[in-house]
């Protein structure tokens, strides 16, 4: 399982002079010549993060970097340079590889991104592929998982669920909404929303040794949530995609409770910013009920299988 292989790593693999956080969080920091950097990587595969079969490649290029883009907007920090590793298949591998890079460079040019330039390769199975991208943080530093305290209000960017139907592939990575809370407003923690709102938000809580309680009612449920649970009759509702879905990509942030009536007051960003809970002493993913009690609330969301 991917989490245990995460939890080995963090065991064996020693600290460094230059590293300020490391494993754990949504991007690495490093200290060179005075100056703070992140670093973070991402690979994608064909049939595991994409059918490349089915849509245009040149949204699947643009996934590539933006799953990245994202990881620096949850470290609230600026985009610098990125290099990308393309494992190709043999057959169509040249113009499968053009049509990428013309879907990852307009928004490489979005946001002033260098492409330094990576590495290919070629093989008889699947594409798979590997983007790192370098950034620098702000006069503020970065915005890590590990700050949230108790007390603090859960606030979410946009809508969650149902990402399968599109949103996968054509989400706007939160860099410059990070940016902009992170220089208004006093932000303890951050991270990102890729494998599931019930699950990232129940890493951030433990990595602030802190809980996590959610007003269900109040999770902003997407519109392809509603569209998926009709399309797959299995019993599923909105709120379980809302919840456990992935690839939302939005943000998920700690903000004490005075900055963060300031936030909901303001809405400062083009997408709404909503609360949905607060952190408590109490460790662990909680739900709120109305009477003000806690229920355990599954940490439900993707995870990595394998094993051996």
């Amino acid at each position: 399982m991917e989490n245990e292989l995460i939890r080995y790593f963090r065991q064996r693999v020693p600290g460094h002079r230059l590293l300020e956080v490391g494993l754990g969080d949504d991007a690495a920091v490093l200290r060179l010549a005075g100056r703070q950097y992140v670093l973070t990587v991402d690979m994608l595969s064909d049939h595991v993060d994409f059918e490349l079969a089915e849509v245009d490649p040149r949204r699947v290029g643009r996934k590539l970097l933006a799953v990245n883009l994202s990881d620096i907007a949850a470290m609230a920090a600026r985009p610098v340079a990125a290099v990308v590793a393309l494992l190709l298949p043999r057959s169509g591998g040249m113009e499968l590889a053009k049509a990428l890079y013309e879907g990852l460079l307009p928004l490489a040019e979005k946001y002033d991104l260098a492409i330094a330039g990576g590495d290919t390769n070629s093989w008889d199975g699947p594409l798979a592929a590997s983007v790192t991208i370098l950034g620098e943080t702000t006069e503020r530093g970065p915005l890590t998982r590990s700050g949230a305290r108790p007390g603090d209000q859960i606030l979410v960017t946009g809508w969650f669920g149902g990402s399968i139907l599109g949103k996968h592939l054509d989400f706007q990575p939160r860099v410059d909404e990070a940016l902009l809370l992170h220089q208004r407003y006093d932000l303890h923690a951050g991270i990102d929303c890729s494998d599931g709102l019930a699950l990232d938000l129940a890493r951030l809580a433990e990595q602030s040794g802190c809980g996590a309680a959610v007003d269900l009612a109040a999770v902003p449920v997407a519109e392809d949530a509603h569209r998926l649970a009709r399309q797959l009759a299995d019993g599923s509702t909105p709120l379980d995609h809302a919840l456990a879905d992935g690839e939302d990509f939005e943000l998920i942030l700690a903000v004490p409770p005075d900055q963060a009536r300031r936030i909901l007051a303001d809405q400062p960003l083009g997408v709404p910013i909503s609360r949905i809970g607060q952190f408590v002493e109490k460790p662990g993913l909680w739900e709120q009920t109305t009477n003000g009690q806690l229920r355990p609330l599954s940490a439900v969301g993707w995870e990595h299988k394998f094993h051996g």
